[in-house]
C-alpha cells in the first residue's frame, strides 16, 4: 500500500537542483524547479543504473553524469540518448516547509 514519506524539507534544495533520497530499500531523486515546484523520480538512471544526485538539472531536464542522457523529470520522460526508456515518477505534496512523496 502507497504511503507518504517525508524526503526533507523545502529548503535543503535549491531551485534547478535534485537531492538523492533513500527509503526502504529503493533511491529517489526530489527535484526543485525553477518555478518553485518539487518532483520525484527513481533515483538511478534507466540506461546503466547511475545515481542521478550526480546530474546536471538544467531547467526541468536531469542529464546523467554517465553518458550525459537525459530526461525531463516533471514526466520522467527520456529525452536525449543514449537513454530510451522513462524514469518512475512520484507523487509529491509540500506541507509547509516539508516535502512528501508517495512511495510503494
Amino acid at each position: 500500500m502507497p504511503q507518504w514519506i517525508r524526503a526533507c524539507a523545502t529548503d535543503d534544495i535549491d531551485e534547478e537542483d535534485l537531492i538523492r533520497f533513500d527509503h526502504g530499500g529503493a533511491t529517489y531523486a526530489i527535484y526543485h524547479s525553477p518555478e518553485g515546484d518539487f518532483f520525484a523520480t527513481a533515483g538511478l538512471c534507466t540506461h546503466e543504473n547511475i545515481h542521478l544526485c550526480d546530474g546536471l538539472v538544467m531547467g526541468h531536464l536531469i542529464e546523467c553524469p554517465k553518458h550525459n542522457g537525459q530526461f525531463d523529470y516533471r514526466t520522467g520522460e527520456a529525452k536525449r540518448a543514449p537513454v530510451c526508456v522513462n524514469l518512475r515518477t512520484y507523487p509529491v505534496r509540500v506541507d509547509g516547509t516539508d516535502v512528501y512523496i508517495e512511495v510503494p
